[in-house]
């Protein structure tokens, strides 16, 4: 039953249930949900064309002001994002991946 008092629209800083969380990650191809992050791997031809995909990450995460945390092993990029001043996934993270999907 929804409270009267209660705005039901979330804030992207809000907290998403997991409910929430399950329906957007179906949404999402290539990401999983790990623990309070959603997690992405990718692989490259080589470490150059690894490095080049991580410099396509700039600009979209300095426009959501939202940055992910990146691993980068050789031709290997694993992409995790989560809302840490949150404690967890938002609508942020979501909005952020499905950009990060269309990079090549």
């Amino acid at each position: 039953m929804p409270h009267s008092s209660q705005n039901t629209k979330k804030n992207m800083a809000d907290l998403l249930n997991k409910t929430e969380i399950q329906e957007r990650a179906s949404q999402l191809s290539g990401w999983t949900v790990e623990g309070k992050q959603l997690q992405c791997t990718r692989l490259f031809k080589d470490f150059i064309e690894a490095i080049a995909f991580v410099n396509k990450l700039v600009a979209p995460s300095e426009a959501a002001g939202h940055h992910p945390d990146i691993k980068i092993s050789y031709n290997k990029v694993t992409v995790n994002l989560t809302t840490h001043d949150a404690g967890g996934l938002t609508e942020k993270d979501f909005a952020l991946a499905q950009e990060i999907s269309t990079l090549h």
